[in-house]
């Protein structure tokens, strides 16, 4: 997805997740483009890629990272985000 809308996206992605698990570093990437046409695309919701390492993720699963995160996008996944690819690490993790 290309104009406005495709860049605010990014941006309450990138507001929520800061606010909610003050990252040290956070990447936000809208793949949407390379989905247009896909089914799910058609109903509005955008493809996101996401690299978060925070301090929050330290000690805890993959699972339990994942949820942190999904919480804190919470309703945009309702219309706003389609798929999501995630990684969520801990500062001094690679990925």
């Amino acid at each position: 997805m290309s104009g406005p809308t495709a860049g605010s996206r990014v941006e309450r992605i990138r507001a929520l997740v800061q606010d909610r698990l003050a990252p040290q570093q956070l990447e936000v990437l809208d793949e949407s483009a390379a989905h247009a046409g896909h089914a799910g695309a058609a109903g509005g919701g955008g493809h996101f890629r996401v690299r978060v390492v925070s301090h929050a993720f330290s000690g805890l699963t993959r699972v339990q990272r994942h949820r942190l995160v999904h919480e804190a996008l919470g309703d945009l996944f309702r219309h706003e985000i389609h798929a999501l690819a995630l990684t969520a690490l801990a500062p001094g993790e690679e990925d």
